[in-house]
């Protein structure tokens, strides 16, 4: 495996902060998305607050508040353990959390590779637990979020309206994510990124 190191702050991985871990978008892909997304809206927006471009990902497992042992734990787990060859999915049409027509989520699917894309969460999550994080509750379902939706509402007309866009997208490695709270939108930087 090959990780590409970005520089921690000062004494912030000490006290824990969010950390997550996730497939990237490349920009050709975050492009493709939000011209589709522009075209088939005809200049509406989407409900609730969307998820800036810059911070699309696929989550593949949510961490939370870690300190640095864990993230190291997390690390030398993948790099130990992530023997997944890359790959390529397709993203593809609209849905909801929990249901459309009381959506708190609007997400895009994800098509191909479906086997690939569960083991990489796999090893994630067992990274995770390895490094004494509780186990995730929930099935992995693999999704791209557009946006998040308080309170919820009805989407199925903006579900049925979107076609599915089709884009492709190569999955080369596993991303770990800082998330950085204040005013606006959460700001995602790259931690690490350990290849598959």
């Amino acid at each position: 495996m090959v990780r590409e190191t970005k520089k921690w702050a000062v004494g912030v991985s000490q006290s824990g902060e969010r950390l997550f871990l996730a497939v990237a978008l490349d920009d050709n892909a975050r492009h493709a998305i939000a011209a589709h997304l522009d075209d088939q809206l005809e200049g509406r927006r989407l409900p609730g607050r969307p998820v800036p471009p810059e911070n699309w990902h696929l989550t593949l497992r949510f961490l939370g508040k870690t300190v640095a042992q864990q993230r190291d734990q997390v690390l030398a787990y993948l790099d130990e353990h992530l023997a997944v060859e890359p790959f390529r999915v397709s993203l593809t049409d609209l849905g909801a959390f929990p249901r459309e027509a009381r959506a708190s989520v609007l997400w895009m699917g994800i098509a191909g590779a479906a086997e690939q894309l569960e083991s990489t969460a796999a090893i994630c999550e067992a990274a995770a637990v390895a490094a004494d994080f509780e186990p995730e509750g929930r099935p992995f379902h693999a999704h791209l979020t557009l946006s998040r939706i308080r309170p919820p509402q009805n989407v199925r007309p903006l579900v049925e309206l979107v076609e599915p866009v089709g884009v492709k997208l190569d999955v080369d490695a596993v991303t770990l994510y800082r998330s950085v709270l204040g005013s606006g939108p959460a700001r995602y930087e790259v931690v690490e990124r350990v290849e598959l």
